[in-house]
């Protein structure tokens, strides 16, 4: 699920740049947020050096940083506590608003502060400082629950038959190794959750003084703000929700609908290019045709990846390639291309791409894995039976073979792997739609396949001053592909009554590659 994304930028914020928030003091104090520190309760911001990332990220460069600290189980009165590296990018402008923007990053599992750059390419510090907090147990947290053992299975795993029994097994087995490691060294499985980290950041806001934020949230962590915006409305001035996923519908049957709509949004693009059409007719067909013959009879072909000469084996059977086309939207161009070639006898542009994306440096030891469970095996498992997820994948892909409409994807072996985390269930209010009246921006791409663009009208149904939005042709997170999203929700900070769309009309579908 985690979006391992994208794009690269810079904008840069001149040295005098400040906000002019107080520190809550109840003084005219004009510090810049994050430069006081403040104990509130159990709760305390420091300032201090800024959080670790994988690499130096130059957005970060000028940035005001700290740690909050926080208990890593608020239902219990003993509990110990944890550290969360906190980066406040100042605002561009001489004079900010008072109300900073809030990034929420995606997963479960990946560190806001690691996406900077993405953040602050877009715009969104032009007039408002960016704050980025890592979320509780990811990589610039402490404690860390990151478990590179299961990216090292992820990367042997490419030259195993994705979904059979025995890849099962090893699956479970490294999940397991991963939760008897976290459990070893003392941290409370059961306290990684939306409901513990939503008020992780409603704490942040406190303790750095600020009466109302707005959020950008991506991927994993629209989910993450659905439920902020339930538990803690009064701090919000509005929210920005991109590649939305609903906490009352989280589970399979949900991302077996947004593959549907994300691969149909793309060969529907092809069959309406006629350059494009005539060369892949029938594309869906195909993809549904091979889908069925390779889980029957999986093909296995070596190839290499940059940067390394050792050639590695690669077996696509039929969840391979779902989780593949997935992914693939982001390369939309040459999605018509690669099937084609692997429909006669060629796999080696899709088997490259599968084990890249999984044996790449970026794959490895960056992913909180003990969030991504504690998220899921809390609130989703829980709340949908085994039954309900694979109706999913019968209901929207009617003729995949059984085997592979038991997997979701970007889920597969979910269900053994939280009966080996065993967490406790979430409150079932974790699954109650979000209402209210917080300005919102309901933003997703056409060509999403990991969260549908139908979730941005069903969160909209109960939510009164939400503006819906989806940009054509666009995959997963349009904020980090598309120049026209990133203008619409820095335009929503602007004025949330009306975000300025004008861009859309001007979009035109991608040139698909056509290979003779």
């Amino acid at each position: 699920m985690a979006t391992g994304l994208l794009v690269t930028g810079l904008l840069t914020a001149p040295a005098q740049a400040q906000s002019r928030t107080g520190t809550g003091t109840g003084t005219s104090s004009v510090a810049p947020i994050g430069t006081v520190a403040r104990t509130v309760g159990e709760v305390g911001f420091e300032p201090g050096p800024c959080p670790k990332t994988p690499e130096p990220v130059e957005a970060l460069e000028g940035a005001r940083c700290g740690t909050l600290t926080v208990p890593e189980n608020r239902a219990k009165p003993s509990s110990k506590t944890i550290k969360l590296g906190v980066a406040i990018v100042p605002a561009a402008s001489d004079t900010p608003k008072p109300d900073p923007i809030v990034w929420l990053a995606g997963g479960p599992g990946d560190d806001a502060v690691g996406e900077a750059k993405m953040a602050i390419d877009g715009g969104l510090n032009r007039d408002r400082d960016v704050i980025l907090m890592s979320q509780r147990g990811t990589y610039s947290a402490d404690p860390t629950l990151l478990c590179p053992n299961i990216d090292r299975f992820n990367a042997r795993a490419v030259g195993l038959v994705y979904d059979a029994p025995s890849t099962e097994r090893l699956h479970v087995e490294a999940t397991k190794a991963c939760r008897d490691q976290l459990a070893g060294r003392g941290i409370d499985l059961g306290a990684y959750n939306d409901i513990e980290s939503a008020a992780d950041y409603e704490d942040l806001r406190t303790a750095l003084g600020i009466e109302q934020w707005n959020l950008y949230a991506i991927s994993y962590g629209t989910h993450l703000a659905l439920v902020y915006m339930r538990l803690h409305a009064d701090g919000l001035r509005s929210v920005g929700l991109d590649g939305i996923l609903p906490p009352s519908k989280g589970g399979s049957a949900l991302t077996w609908s947004s593959a549907r709509q994300g691969f149909d949004g793309l060969f529907k693009a092809c069959a309406d290019q006629p350059a494009c059409n005539k060369r892949y007719p029938n594309l869906s067909a195909t993809f549904d045709k091979l889908v069925s013959d390779l889980e029957a009879k999986p093909v296995t072909t070596t190839v290499t990846l940059p940067g390394n000469d050792k050639p590695v084996k690669v077996v696509l059977d039929g969840g391979a390639l779902v989780n593949w086309m997935t992914s693939a939207t982001h390369v939309a161009p040459q999605v018509p291309a690669a099937i084609d070639e692997l429909a006669n006898g060629k796999p080696q542009r899709i088997a490259r791409q599968w084990a890249g994306g999984k044996l790449s440096p970026q794959a490895m030891g960056r992913v909180a894995h003990g969030l991504v469970y504690g998220v899921f095996c809390s609130e989703w498992t829980p709340y949908e039976s085994q039954e309900e997820a694979l109706r999913g994948g019968q209901e929207t892909f009617p003729s995949f073979p059984r085997s592979v409409q038991a997997q979701a994807p970007q889920l597969t072996f979910l269900r053994p792997d939280c009966d080996v985390w065993n967490v406790p269930a979430a409150p079932r209010s974790i699954r109650d739609v979000t209402r209210g009246d917080v300005p919102t921006l309901a933003l997703s791409g056409s060509f999403d396949s990991q969260t549908g663009a139908d979730n941005g009208p069903y969160v909209a149904r109960t939510l009164s001053k939400a503006k819906v939005v989806t940009v054509p042709y666009e995959p997963h997170v349009v904020f980090a592909t598309s120049k026209c999203a990133q203008e619409i929700a820095v335009s929503f900070f602007d004025d949330p009554t009306a975000p300025k769309t004008g861009c859309l009309s001007g979009l035109k579908a991608p040139k698909f590659e056509i290979v003779p």
